[in-house]
């Protein structure tokens, strides 16, 4: 079983917030740039892995009090994984027709897909 952290949780909430607040008032734009700009850190000693950082959004989108849409959800994996020393780089690609808007996380040899 996966130990997942009350912090990573707690971040993840964070960012799910931040982000929820960012594509209200201030556009898609800044969604992407607020990624974009997050700083890759030294990995850790104390990291739990690409898995248990997922599971630990996936759990603060339980708690989120709104539905979380998906590109809110990969992109706080994306800085969540970034703050924690992972190249993780958020991808978002769409189907035209019909349109299917699917985004994932690549993170080194391994993907994340959004929910």
């Amino acid at each position: 079983m996966r130990q997942v952290t009350v912090r990573y949780i707690l971040a993840g909430w964070l960012l799910l917030l931040y982000l929820d607040w960012l594509m209200r008032f201030a556009g898609f734009t800044s969604v992407y740039e607020a990624v974009r700009r997050q700083t890759l850190r030294r990995e850790s000693e104390t990291y739990a892995g690409d898995g248990v950082l997922s599971h630990a959004v996936d759990l603060a989108c339980v708690f989120y009090p709104k539905r979380v849409l998906c590109l809110q959800r990969s992109a706080a994996l994306a800085v969540l994984l970034r703050r924690n020393g992972r190249a993780a780089e958020m991808i978002i690609g769409a189907q035209l027709l019909p349109f299917l808007p699917p985004r994932w996380i690549a993170c080194m040899a391994s993907s994340h897909s959004a929910r």
